[in-house]
């Protein structure tokens, strides 16, 4: 692994990342929810395009993982605009997004501003719009008035928190409700026994999007962190099918 960087924002935050030059198209990894680079899916994408000298590119938003700034103060604007100038400071020429779960909703984000930079985008348990549908009618009305909400964490002794300027902000992300103009290549990964984002989710996307070539791999016994050596192996093949 590369070591960590730090690109200065203009409000002052600075965003940790690791890059390794090479190749084009560059892969760019956006992690989920509360997720930072160190991840497994994310350092194997990394390891995999340093072997093949290919660029890649890893971060970490704005409060989370070695970034300044607190995780309350996040939002999908904010850290697509990151991500954007985090591309723009390392990258020239075209670049693939991976997303992983919420990081598969902020992936539509920033390939729609990429515009014909993009090369590119690749799901994994991809959770747009999951602001909408992954929270009761009661928690939206609490976090419509400026409560933060807590929830069971299944990946730690912490409860998970969604606090309200996230939320009011990703209600304004919503994409799933009309065409998506993305037109570069698609694939789609997700775990048909996850427990976080239905499978469903993921076609339900591929209809949206207007891209016409999209390919979805379901994976029947696969879980929401998709974290196996097989599924990993899955997403090797998925992404780099992007790049041949």
């Amino acid at each position: 692994m590369s070591d960590v960087q730090f690109h200065e924002m203009a409000d002052g935050q600075r965003i940790a990342y690791r890059y390794a030059e090479g190749k084009g198209p560059a892969l760019v990894f956006l992690p989920g929810y509360m997720s930072d680079m160190d991840g497994g899916k994310a350092t194997s994408i990394f390891a995999a395009a340093q072997e093949e000298r290919r660029a890649c590119l890893l971060l970490d938003y704005s409060g989370c993982g070695q970034s300044s700034g607190e995780f309350a103060d996040g939002s999908l604007s904010i850290w697509r605009d990151e991500v954007l100038a985090l591309i723009d400071a390392c990258i020239d020429g075209q670049v693939v997004i991976i997303g992983s779960s919420m990081g598969g909703w902020l992936m539509l984000l920033v390939a729609e501003a990429l515009g014909n930079r993009l090369a590119g985008v690749a799901g994994i348990a991809a959770a747009p719009d999951f602001a909408d549908w992954g929270y009761s009618d009661d928690q939206k009305s609490q976090l419509a008035s400026g409560v933060t909400i807590y929830e069971d964490n299944p990946y730690g002794p912490e409860p998970t928190p969604t606090h309200a300027k996230f939320w009011q902000d990703a209600m304004t992300n919503i994409r799933l409700t009309g065409p998506i103009d993305i037109a570069a290549p698609v694939r789609l990964l997700h775990g048909q026994c996850d427990a976080d984002v239905p499978w469903q989710v993921s076609m339900q996307l591929a209809e949206r999007l207007r891209s016409d070539d999209i390919q979805i791999a379901l994976v029947k016994d696969g879980d929401h962190r998709l974290s196996r050596e097989q599924d990993i192996a899955l997403l090797h093949r998925q992404v780099w099918s992007l790049l041949d």
